[in-house]
């Protein structure tokens, strides 16, 4: 393996994950949302965001919907 390298000479190519990429939104959640999900993702080894990412994520594969009734 070198020092150093040259990058200058490298041709320029787009990102082909970038329309993938996720992006930051701030939400308000509910203290006890936020537990919830912080010690379900500490037992599990993994961030918090990135549980409530995967379970939005599986809510919208499997085209949930939400019983609203207005009280």
């Amino acid at each position: 393996m070198r020092a150093g390298y040259d990058l200058s000479k490298m041709k320029f190519r787009r990102n082909p994950y970038a329309s993938r990429l996720k992006k930051p939104v701030t939400i308000r959640l509910g203290t006890d949302i936020v537990q919830y999900f912080k010690s379900m993702a500490q037992e599990m080894g993994v961030p918090y965001q990135n549980l409530i990412n995967l379970y939005l994520r599986d809510c919208v594969q499997a085209r949930r919907k939400i019983e609203w009734v207005a009280g």
